[in-house]
């Protein structure tokens, strides 16, 4: 019997508003953005909706042991607790994702339902955020087995490639102009993959892009926002080069693939270390990776979006 005991409120049921996030069907009590997004493309486990729904307010929860500091974001520590020592998410386990001083989410391992707990005064814009952007890459690697870069994805001539950076690195800087150039995006910042069928697939996350650093927010919509998963064609490694230097574009082979690759790996779990580096490993041997040194200067980005565009077309040849 899960430790979490759920007495639901006598209200009747409301009607549920459909998104479409990660490749997933996801339905909210509340719309999450102005304009939810059409459902298309398709996941691991797609066949299997996701609802997000207020915690009731008579609904009892068991105190949670296991318990796992995560890391601090946009100003707010993150703390991740379980009933039993963490593992590969199984049947029955409680889940609870505390974000310090604002809101938890509250899940049961197998079941589709996740609850939210708000600790303040409600934010459709804030619930937004946390739920879209934070809660769900770590829901879907605990439970569908995603495998989450950090990096942002865009298309050109329908080709799916995926610019990875360090923090401060540039790949939204890029990924903007690629998107003023009218090119569709698939991710701004974490990008989900799945093996199918012999290729390395990506799906579209959530029409918004954050080219700035402002804490808490999804960023601007996006209009060119790509519809439909993908295989990854290419992936460039961003370096920065001087302001006076060339666009070079190198190919990189061997286990400097998997070297470069490895950073870029969202979640480092100690109990999902087996499916990270088999995954790490397996996406180095069968993509394409290149090293992209450009010059440091925003003045000279036609000149990025020029060799990078004419890169990946002798790709596609």
């Amino acid at each position: 019997m899960s430790t979490l005991l759920w007495f639901l409120r006598s209200a009747g049921a409301q009607r549920m508003i459909e998104h479409c996030l990660y490749g997933l069907r996801v339905f909210s009590e509340h719309g999450l953005f102005d304009q939810p997004m059409e459902n298309s493309g398709f996941a691991l486990g797609g066949e299997t909706a996701i609802q997000l729904k207020l915690l009731p307010e008579n609904a009892i929860a068991q105190p949670l042991a296991e318990q796992n500091s995560l890391y601090s974001t946009h100003g707010r520590p993150l703390l991740l607790c379980s009933d039993r020592v963490f593992s590969e998410s199984s049947m029955g386990q409680a889940w609870r994702l505390e974000v310090s001083s604002l809101l938890n989410f509250h899940w049961v391992g197998g079941e589709p339902t996740v609850y939210y707990e708000w600790l303040g005064d409600y934010d459709k814009a804030l619930l937004a955020f946390w739920f879209v952007h934070i809660f769900l890459p770590l829901f879907l690697t605990l439970e569908r087995g995603y495998d989450f870069i950090h990096g942002a994805a865009i298309e050109i001539d329908t080709k799916l490639v995926i610019f990875l950076a360090p923090s401060m690195g540039g790949k939204s800087t890029l990924a903007d102009y690629f998107l003023k150039k009218g090119h569709a995006m698939l991710s701004d910042d974490k990008v989900a993959t799945f093996f199918h069928e012999d290729s390395f697939i990506a799906v579209p996350s959530h029409p918004h892009h954050r080219p700035f650093r402002e804490r808490e927010v999804l960023g601007h919509p996006v209009k060119n926002f790509a519809r439909e998963a993908g295989s990854i064609h290419a992936i460039y490694l961003l370096e920065q080069g001087d302001r006076d230097s060339d666009v070079d574009i190198r190919e990189l082979e061997g286990y400097r693939k998997f070297e470069q690759l490895l950073p870029h790996y969202l979640f480092s779990f100690r109990f999902l270390q087996k499916q990270r580096l088999t995954w790490l490993a397996h996406l180095a041997d069968e993509s394409l990776v290149f090293t992209v040194t450009r010059p440091w200067d925003l003045a000279k980005m036609e000149d990025v979006y020029s060799a990078i565009c004419s890169h990946c077309q002798t790709l596609c040849a």
